[in-house]
């Protein structure tokens, strides 16, 4: 935690490193900086860093200054709405302002429908201050129709239902939780600092709250000797929650990571592909009763088309991991590899000669076989976090 000189000393506009890949066009503001927890065996963000908690003061300027700035490119347009390049660059920023400008100008571009509150655990926040945050933000932007924060379960588990109901009626209408798993030896073993009962008290109390739930699986993350019963648990915790959204994140392993140590030394054997596609198919079969909307927009997830609606949509969902894993091994390595390098995003692209022979071509340019490539995988996906 900062001290209480420290948090006197306002030291400008500030944005934290991450935030989930469904708000690429909100705008970011940061209210705590980092992670209070930062133990998890498979996160490399914030290793090394302190966590601490803005002074309301500094994150309700952060606000106003963006709100300038968005009052101002806004005062740019022409008769017809338009903004040039060259008006934008001509536009003044007053020193030390220039990252508070390019946030307004990249908000303003994605429609300024959404705010996420950053780091990684805003609701350590005292409520009452939290509210005085959200009540400014409304204030400034009450065109706004979501504002959302990550958390973590453990918090949550801690807050009381009537603050809870408070920060959502004051504004906070989804949260983001990394639940990574349901199974507590899957939860030991990466070390979440959370059990799957908390999991779901949090979830169900964030439901409470009448705010929306997502909450983020990481297929992979019980290695080869978990795997079915981290699918499985997960499913059933989910099953439980019924969280509005569930979104998938595959594991990966970055050399940075304290996961890694263990997967270097064998201590951790990470699932291939197709391990890892048996995981979801398991795991997707198992939801039951609920009516979540599964996601899959993380670059590191093998499929993008597995997503839909529970319980309609389900059949669309497990076909074409089903379809993948009925591919002889060549095919496979081909969708593997044609998926990360960006030349296929469906299982219909690859019905596409062009393509196909691009994703050929590159295979036998790097070497890469069925018996190698979850190795290159691996490469290509740590370039992805």
């Amino acid at each position: 935690m900062t001290t209480q000189k420290e948090a006197e000393e306002y030291s400008g506009f500030e944005q934290g490193p991450i935030r989930p890949p469904s708000e690429a066009y909100s705008l970011l503001i940061r209210a705590t900086r980092n992670c209070p927890w930062n133990r998890c065996t498979f996160c490399p963000v914030y290793k090394g860093s302190r966590f601490s908690i803005r002074p309301v003061t500094h994150v309700k300027k952060d606000i106003d200054t963006v709100h300038r700035y968005v009052e101002e490119i806004k005062g740019l347009a022409d008769h017809s709405g338009k903004i040039t390049r060259d008006q934008i660059q001509n536009a003044e920023v007053r020193p030390g302002e220039i990252q508070a400008f390019q946030a307004a100008l990249h908000w303003l571009a994605g429609g300024m429908s959404s705010i996420f509150i950053q780091d990684a655990n805003s609701l350590l926040i005292k409520p009452p201050n939290l509210v005085e945050i959200l009540t400014h933000l409304k204030n400034r932007f009450p065109w706004v129709d979501r504002v959302t924060s990550y958390a973590r379960s453990h918090t949550i588990a801690r807050i009381s239902d009537d603050d809870l109901k408070a920060i959502g009626d004051a504004g906070l209408n989804r949260i983001h939780i990394g639940l990574e798993s349901g199974s507590d030896e899957v939860l030991k073993q990466a070390r979440k600092g959370v059990t799957k009962e908390t999991q779901i008290k949090a979830g169900l109390k964030v439901k409470k709250a009448g705010i929306e739930l997502s909450e983020y699986v990481m297929p992979g993350l019980g290695g080869q000797s978990l795997s079915e019963i981290h699918a499985r648990e997960t499913a059933d915790a989910l099953n439980r929650i019924n969280p509005e959204f569930i979104r998938l994140r595959t594991l990966a392993i970055p050399n940075t990571v304290p996961l890694f140590d263990e997967y270097r030394t064998g201590e951790f054997e990470k699932c291939t592909d197709r391990m890892t596609v048996e995981e979801i198919l398991l795991f997707i079969e198992s939801l039951d009763g609920i009516t979540s909307t599964l996601a899959s927009d993380h670059i590191l997830n093998l499929f993008q088309e597995v997503e839909g609606t529970l319980p309609r949509d389900k059949e669309k969902m497990l076909n074409p991991l089903k379809a993948f894993l009925q591919m002889e091994p060549k095919h496979q390595t081909f969708w593997q590899v044609g998926r990360r390098l960006g030349y296929f995003t469906y299982l219909k692209d690859m019905a596409s000669p062009h393509r196909l022979a691009k994703v050929e071509k590159a295979c036998n340019q790097m070497g890469i076989t069925p018996e190698n490539v979850d190795d290159t995988i691996d490469e290509l996906m740590k370039r992805f976090i």
